[in-house]
């Protein structure tokens, strides 16, 4: 007996939910392979998306890849060659954007009204068919395919392919169906950014503040012109105490009040309003693959929650959902055993240095012990100052460009310890010289503070052992992955790998 097998209609090979970096990447690495795509988003563009716009020497090169760099406009954007750190208000130290093997020693501030349609322009090019002011609203997963229910202008519908990619952003629909549940606040990073015209002269510097009254978050300035700047502030939703400060006042407050800020900003006005958005950070125990799906960019959680650096894992995380995709079609398979390998990259590539910023946010989310803080940030830039290879390696970590595995190395955790020694000496001698009198007032204000610290956390014992409990899950998490990250089987010690993530050498301006 012979049976026919009719394939159901399908409006293309792949959906992709959300049209940002991630998405629109995707969308043209698959249609460059010869995909049917369909790429929608909710908003029309070209659109405003807030962010620090700072693109990194890793998103540089896949902005290279897609031909990006070669626009004019492109061309035009304001290059970086160092950042600077503040801590209350003094400087710290300059330095150099970490030089990296097969990446450009500098980065670039693009606005994201610009970037996001450059690349969605791009996925366009290549074919991919644009759906905008179109809002994904469901899906559902079957062996014939996904099925997606949306509802644009002409009203709710509901399309068909092979695959889903969800790349809808912090609030991703596609995220909170997989997983069933929306994200936990403890995965959350609040930004306010605003931009500001009239500077004096921006150079080609990034500044980046550390505060008493900021910790755990920073606040930052980055030129986007030769006389205007991003300047914005981040933090994590949830500390211990709550900071009751509503983050935009306090992003004003800064502006007026701290002295090396107003001296970059000088007489510059703000453009527009200051506007914000939640970010969500990467929790490893979240799924990021299902049957037919997958999620990329901030839809998949894939922020640094030490940095807030996302448009590097974003485009990162679409061309590998693409790659996924392709190998899956060569074999006919979209089923989760098939689009695992994704997951599997994801967690090879990225979770060790996520679960490093994890367990370092996870530690100053505790603002009782903010001055401790802010003093292993003393003695990290104290060694840094007269150490360029260890500066390159704590910069290169923050900005996302060195692997956290060199952090854990023999050789900066005894540097990083013996300045903490040079440092707490220095201290202690400072302090003896100053006479009997001084060093009994300083123990009496160390009890103090010890004591004031002791009765807050004691006033609100569940939150002092849910950070507790945070601080014990991302060690353990982190301690979990050690050996899979420095070891190769046979246990050698494996090398930083400079083209980790496929990049071979070669110069971008």
């Amino acid at each position: 007996m012979l049976t026919l097998k009719i394939a159901s209609a399908r409006d293309g090979d792949v959906i992709i939910a959300g049209a940002g970096p991630a998405g629109a990447a995707a969308a043209a690495h698959l249609a460059d392979a010869g995909f049917s795509v369909l790429l929608l988003d909710h908003q029309q563009f070209p659109r405003d998306k807030v962010c620090g716009d700072f693109v990194g020497p890793a998103a540089l090169l896949e902005l290279d890849s897609l031909g990006i760099t070669g626009l004019p406009g492109y061309r035009q954007t304001t290059i970086i060659h160092e950042a600077a750190l503040y801590l209350n208000g003094r400087h710290l130290i300059t330095h150099p954007i970490p030089r990296v093997a097969g990446m450009p020693a500098h980065g670039r501030v693009i606005a994201r009204k610009a970037l996001d349609q450059w690349i969605l322009e791009r996925a366009r090019a290549a074919g991919a068919r644009v759906l905008e002011n179109t809002r994904v609203q469901g899906f559902d997963s079957g062996a014939d395919g996904v099925s997606v229910t949306v509802n644009g202008p002409a009203g709710p519908a509901t399309l068909r392919a092979q695959a889903l990619i969800g790349a809808d952003g912090s609030s991703s629909i596609v995220a909170r169906l997989l997983r069933g549940h929306a994200v936990p606040d403890r995965n959350r990073i609040i930004a306010m950014r605003c931009y500001m015209d009239g500077l004096p002269d921006t150079g080609k510097r990034c500044d980046l503040y550390f505060s008493d009254d900021t910790f755990p978050g920073y606040y930052w300035l980055f030129p986007t012109g030769p006389t205007s700047a991003n300047v914005g502030i981040g933090m994590v939703r949830e500390t211990l105490p709550r900071n009751e400060e509503h983050l935009r006042q306090l992003m004003l407050r800064l502006i007026s009040s701290d002295p090396a800020l107003r001296a970059r900003l000088g007489k510059a006005q703000p453009r527009g309003p200051v506007t914000g958005w939640p970010l969500t950070t990467y929790d490893p125990a979240l799924p990021c693959v299902g049957g037919r799906v997958l999620l990329a960019g901030d839809a998949a959680g894939l922020i640094n929650p030490l940095n807030g650096e996302g448009i590097q894992y974003a485009m990162l995380s679409g061309r590998w959902a693409a790659e996924t995709l392709i190998a899956a079609r060569a074999r006919d398979d979209f089923s989760h055993a098939s689009l695992l390998p994704y997951a599997q990259r994801v967690e090879r590539e990225l979770r060790f240095d996520m679960a490093l910023a994890r367990l370092i946010v996870q530690l100053i989310r505790n603002r009782h012990l903010t001055p401790l803080w802010l003093d292993a940030l003393r003695i990290i830039v104290a060694r840094a100052r007269t150490d360029p290879a260890y500066a390159d390696v704590t910069g290169g970590v923050l900005a996302g460009l060195v692997p956290a595995r060199r952090v854990m190395g023999a050789d900066i955790l005894r540097k990083t310890a013996l300045q903490s020694l040079l440092s707490l000496g220095g201290m202690g001698a400072r302090h003896l010289l100053r006479g009997r009198a001084h060093c009994v007032r300083l123990g009496l204000q160390t009890g103090t503070a010890a004591a004031g610290v002791a009765l807050s956390m004691a006033a609100d014992p569940r939150a002092a052992l849910d950070w507790g409990l945070g601080v014990a899950g991302s060690a353990l998490e982190l301690g979990g992955g050690v050996a899979g990250a420095l070891l190769r089987p046979g246990g050698q010690a494996m090398a930083p790998p400079p083209a980790a993530l496929g990049y071979e050498s070669r110069s971008i301006m």
